[in-house]
Parts: C-alpha cells; sequence; structure tokens
C-alpha cells in the first residue's frame, strides 16, 4: 500500500482540524451536553457546509474522523460517513442530510443472519438497538433476512410501522431503539453488500477511535508536564512515563492497522481481516489509553468540568461498538482456520 495521502486528503484534514478548533470547545460541548443527546447540530451544519460528503472518497473520509476523533467532537459522522460510502458504492443516491445504521441486534453487534424480516415487498418486521443517530436521522440503513436472504434496506424513519426509543449510553448520547412492524423500506443490497456495509461502519468507528486516541495521549501528555507532584512534574516518574510510552506505541500500532484496512476497503480488495486487525486495535489500544487518561489525571480525570472524562467515555464506546476485541480476534482465528 501506500502510505503516503494526497493533498486533498490533507487538505480535508486540515479544514476539519480549522473548524474543530473553533466549534468543538469544552465550553461549546457542555452546553451541548446539558441539552440531553450529545449531537451539536449547529457543528454538523457547518461541517455539512464545508464538505459535500459524497463526493469524499473513503481515505478523505477517514481523515476527517480521526480529526473528529482527536476533538471528541460531539457529531455522529462516523456511521453516515460509513452509510454514505456504502450507498455511493452501491450506486445510489446519498441526498439526505443523516443516515444511520440499524444494523445490532440483542446480544449481536453485527449479526450474519438478522432477525429483522423482510417480506417480499420489503415491508421490515423486527428489533434493531443502539443505532446511533437513529433519533436525529432523516435515513436508515437496515439489515434485514428476506425471501432472498440477507439484504441491507433504505428506510424512512417517519414511515409507518418505524417506532423509535432513545437508548441512554455511557458518554451521554441518544441511540435509538428501532422497532418495525411491516414498515415499508427499499432493498439496496444483497447479503454481499450487507457484509460490505459492516465492514465499512467498522473501520469508520476505528478511524474516529484512531483521533481519539490521538487526542487523549495528547492532553495527557501535556497535562503530566505541568502537573506537579513531591516538587516535580509527574510525567518525570517511572510510571507515568511508561505508561504514556506505552500508549505511544499504542497508537502506533493503531495507524498502521487502521490505514491499511481503509486503503483496501477503498481499492476494492478483500479487507475482512484487515478490517478485524484494526478493530481489534482500535479496542485493545482504546481500553488500555482511556484508563490511563483517567489514571494519569486523578480526579481531574473524572471531573466533568475538564476534558479527560469526555475521552474515557468516548473511548469505551468506540471499544465495543460493532463488535470489541474478543469479536475481532475470533473473526481472525475464523479467517486463518
Amino acid at each position: 500500500m501506500d502510505f503516503l495521502f494526497t493533498p486533498e486528503q490533507d487538505e480535508a484534514a486540515a479544514l476539519t482540524a480549522e473548524i474543530l478548533g473553533d466549534k468543538a470547545t469544552n465550553e461549546r460541548m457542555k452546553a451541548v451536553e446539558a441539552a440531553g443527546d450529545r449531537f451539536d447540530r449547529e457543528l454538523w451544519a457547518t461541517l455539512g457546509d464545508a464538505f459535500d460528503w459524497s463526493e469524499l472518497d473513503l481515505l478523505e473520509l477517514a481523515r476527517v474522523l480521526v480529526e473528529v476523533g482527536r476533538k471528541v467532537a460531539p457529531v455522529p459522522l462516523a456511521v453516515h460517513a460509513a452509510c454514505i460510502t456504502f450507498l455511493t458504492g452501491a450506486g445510489q443516491s446519498a441526498d439526505r442530510s443523516l443516515y444511520a445504521a440499524a444494523v445490532a441486534e440483542e446480544r449481536s453487534h453485527l449479526p450474519a443472519a438478522p432477525t429483522v424480516t423482510a417480506d417480499a415487498d420489503g415491508n421490515l418486521t423486527g428489533v434493531k438497538t443502539l443505532v446511533r443517530a437513529g433519533m436525529a436521522a432523516d435515513a436508515l440503513l437496515v439489515t434485514a433476512t428476506g425471501p432472498d436472504g440477507v439484504g441491507v434496506y433504505l428506510l424512512d424513519p417517519t414511515a409507518s410501522g418505524v417506532t423509535l426509543q432513545a437508548q441512554r449510553t455511557s458518554d451521554g448520547d441518544n441511540a435509538a431503539l428501532v422497532t418495525l412492524a411491516g414498515a415499508p423500506a427499499t432493498k439496496v443490497g444483497d447479503a454481499e453488500a450487507a457484509v460490505r456495509l459492516g465492514e465499512l461502519l467498522i473501520v469508520c468507528a476505528a478511524a474516529e477511535q484512531l483521533g481519539v486516541t490521538e487526542g487523549a495521549l495528547a492532553l495527557t501528555a501535556s497535562y503530566s508536564k505541568t502537573r506537579e507532584q513531591f516538587g516535580r512534574a509527574i510525567g518525570t516518574f517511572q510510571a507515568v512515563s511508561q505508561r504514556l510510552a506505552d500508549g505511544f506505541i499504542d497508537v502506533l500500532g493503531q495507524r498502521l492497522t487502521l490505514w491499511q484496512a481503509v486503503w483496501r476497503l477503498s481499492e476494492g480488495l478483500p479487507a475482512a481481516t484487515e478490517v478485524a486487525v484494526a478493530k481489534l486495535w482500535a479496542a485493545d489500544a482504546g481500553h488500555r489509553i482511556a484508563h490511563t487518561t483517567v489514571h494519569v489525571h486523578g480526579g481531574v480525570g473524572i471531573d466533568l468540568d475538564g476534558e479527560a472524562h469526555r475521552y474515557f467515555t468516548t473511548a469505551k464506546r468506540f471499544e465495543f461498538l460493532f463488535g470489541g476485541a474478543t469479536e475481532q480476534a475470533l473473526a481472525i482465528g475464523r479467517s486463518f482456520a
């Protein structure tokens, strides 16, 4: 693979960083969180004005997602980016302002044989859980089992037969419990497409998680240089410096495995194992760095007036989203077997 980014990909990342530097401040995020769903619609609109999401390739979207994660910006771009990439790749129009993916079911993150069913006319019946941005989405991509097997269906969440119920997550966001009772939908992909949608969702989550760990590590390293104990900066203590060094190595591993997976997906190459490896690193590194952030910050790490707590809760969300380390390791093992 080519490890160099194009000027367009660099520009997309730089523009995102500039927007987030102005908009995703600690004070702004506290105000958004106080509203109850951790979705900054003003910031989402600003990003929408800056980018035509359907015109960005997967590598550009991933660069933008890393910047979003680095600031733990309260926008559901990971799931939207995956859905947009899926639809444009399938030759479908992607003209809605916010897409969400309803793929998870009870005790199953990305079911190979969804229990949601579709009849011959595309009417969906069943339940999907923890649909990120589902309460605000303009359209849903739903995996379901129809007469011809598993497929992907495009659903209007305001259609008859659709019921949405908010599900509170640990980072203060609202996901959606989607109950379907004969809801009319349009089939936009077969079983192979459902697999690709799952891979896109996983790799976009891993991209945002890379930004989260990079941001958390930078914040923690900076704090360790200024926080003093026993008359010296805590960053000079061996136990602290070792944890930060381990975090640095974790981020390097994340970065390498992520860009390999994104590149293979963008080139249309088989990428199931690479995607699982990238998410395995995102889950493991996210877990370790999230805990390092809180431990090094001490009480400040859980103070809601600060910033560190957001990196912890966001990293924990992305650790388990679409399957944690155990699920990814099992997927990798199956591919070897």
